[in-house]
């Protein structure tokens, strides 16, 4: 259960980086990464609230 938090968290950070490396303007992919990255928070956040943590 420890290990799936550090994973979720690796995962947020890795798609945060990417996003904000990836694109310098504000296009559809830089879009798309802020959705993901939201996504990957509130999925990160709904995991710690069901483990209890």
């Amino acid at each position: 259960m420890n290990s799936f938090k550090k994973l979720m968290i690796a995962l947020v950070l890795v798609v945060s980086v990417l996003g904000t490396v990836g694109c310098e303007e504000k296009g559809e992919a830089e879009k798309a990464g802020e959705k993901l990255d939201k996504a990957m928070e509130d999925a990160s956040k709904k995991a710690s609230d069901l483990l209890g943590k």
